[in-house]
């Protein structure tokens, strides 16, 4: 009872009060957080149970940024109220914040315009994880979105860091449905009619193909004679396919045309070249001078002769 009574309990009191404080201010925020990260891992999962394959891709991207925003709003709450209760006054912090903030805001517009940019992608729906785009002139994978960059996988596997603020223009190859563009060129001997229908017909094969049936989505469209090229007459066509699966259609389907055109004797062509001689004023053509190289005859074997 002695021991009680020395303690000076004003000078022990205040400062016993003020951990309490911090440790509650601390606990508050993390039991917040977790009740926060525990709602967007609900709205998540829910959300992929009743939306498809591409609408949980874009649900897991926007979970992992709100909960990046859940981080930083409520670590910076507690931090200011931890600092407001050991008796640091945050008015002169924020005013210096404040200039500081200027100064940077100067110096890192990009950076800033990275987060606006990013947060507007993800907010349309520009972009999901799994897509296949082409941003700031390269292509790729996307593998991650955040509101700071675009992370792209290419076909070599090397992977690009993309800052959101270089993004102007997005070119999406997967979204919603694909189409496997197809130019054929054969020779200018060939019947252009007869040629489509043997396209068609190898579209037709791929379709009635269990393996290729769910992927291809509607019969061969077939635009026509695209042009005449020096040395082919090339045709021009699609097939819609799921998303993503256009370029294993395409090959398929050329390796299948090309054993059709193999069997009907349809020439793909090789490069030509016509030379020619000139006229004279007369309008006569020169005789072309030829020369036909034959190889050395080689001596007779000295066995043979004997």
């Amino acid at each position: 009872m002695n021991l009680l009574n020395d303690i000076d309990w004003n000078r022990w009191g205040a400062p016993a009060l003020t951990a309490l404080r911090i440790v509650l201010i601390l606990f508050m925020a993390w039991l917040a957080m977790r009740l926060l990260y525990r709602m967007v891992r609900l709205v998540s999962e829910r959300a992929e149970r009743h939306m498809g394959a591409t609408e949980s891709a874009r649900a897991g991207t926007l979970a992992r940024v709100f909960k990046y925003m859940i981080t930083v709003v409520i670590g910076a709450i507690a931090f200011m109220l931890v600092l407001g209760q050991i008796g640091i006054s945050l008015a002169p912090i924020l005013g210096a914040a404040g200039v500081v903030g200027l100064a940077i805001g100067f110096g890192a517009q990009s950076l800033v315009k990275d987060y606006f940019t990013g947060f507007f992608i993800l907010l349309e729906d520009q972009i999901r994880t799994g897509d296949v785009v082409k941003i700031a002139g390269i292509a790729g994978g996307v593998e991650d979105i955040t509101l700071r960059h675009v992370r792209l996988r290419d076909y070599d596997g090397t992977v690009h860091y993309i800052p959101n603020n270089l993004i102007t223009t997005v070119s999406n190859m997967t979204r919603h449905f694909s189409n496997a563009v197809l130019e054929v060129g054969v020779g200018y001997r060939e019947n252009v009619d007869e040629v489509m229908a043997v396209m068609r017909e190898v579209a037709k094969q791929m379709r009635d193909d269990s393996a290729w049936k769910d992927i291809i989505l509607d019969d061969l469209e077939m635009a026509g004679l695209e042009r005449l090229d020096q040395s082919a007459v090339v045709i021009r066509a699609r097939l819609r396919t799921v998303a993503s699966q256009q370029w294993g259609v395409r090959r398929e389907y050329l390796r299948r045309m090309k054993a059709a055109f193999n069997e009907k004797n349809i020439e793909l062509p090789l490069p030509h070249v016509t030379v020619y001689a000139g006229v004279d004023k007369d309008g006569h053509a020169p005789a072309l001078p030829l020369d036909v190289m034959r190889p050395p005859r080689k001596p007779a074997d000295a066995g043979a002769q004997d």
